[in-house]
């Protein structure tokens, strides 16, 4: 089911969910417009319970992947982190160090932004927390980060990582991890 207005669509609550995607069981509404300024491709989001976690499928030469974005509280009050990568097959659980090569890369990362956007605007007072689960991967998503800058800062306070500290985001800078608020509007 489409939710009015937007990009995410319900329900993947369960496996023994009954409502087959007809009507929104886990998802109450979305408030807010989860369309992110950069008009970019991106695939359909599936929101879970609380607009915590979302699913999309990544299409490619590899076949039809199952991708799991997931926004969990941490230790620091209005933190959460981000986690991404690829769903288990038997589980829930997100493999962040599965190398898909599906051909879609920038599609993917648009996807995981529109979750960011639609996470946000669900919970507009948080922090958001990424880093990548090994070196090279941090390293594209600073380089994601970069290209679409100018975008980003619209909508978001950013801050990079660098040598243990926290400044504002630069490009160029080799950061560790990101963190990033959506701007009051």
């Amino acid at each position: 089911m489409l939710l009015e207005g937007s990009n995410v669509t319900g329900c993947f609550c369960s496996p023994v969910c009954k409502s087959k995607g007809k009507k929104p069981c886990c998802i109450l509404k979305l408030i807010g417009n989860v369309e992110p300024e950069m008009k970019l491709p991106k695939y359909q989001l599936k929101a879970g319970q609380g607009l915590s976690s979302y699913e999309f499928i990544s299409e490619g030469p590899k076949g039809l992947i199952v991708k799991r974005v997931q926004f969990t509280a941490i230790n620091q009050e209005q933190v959460y982190n981000l986690a991404f990568g690829d769903k288990g097959l038997d589980n829930d659980e997100i493999n962040d160090l599965a190398i898909s090569n599906n051909g879609d890369s920038e599609k993917v990362l648009a996807t995981v932004i529109a979750a960011v956007y639609a996470f946000c605007d669900k919970h507009p007072d948080i922090w958001i927390f990424a880093t990548g689960s090994t070196n090279a991967r941090t390293r594209l998503y600073r380089m994601g980060i970069t290209k679409y800058l100018e975008e980003i800062r619209a909508d978001f306070e950013l801050y990079g990582e660098f040598n243990e500290e926290w400044e504002y985001f630069e490009a160029g800078k080799n950061y560790t991890s990101f963190l990033a608020k959506r701007k009051e509007t």
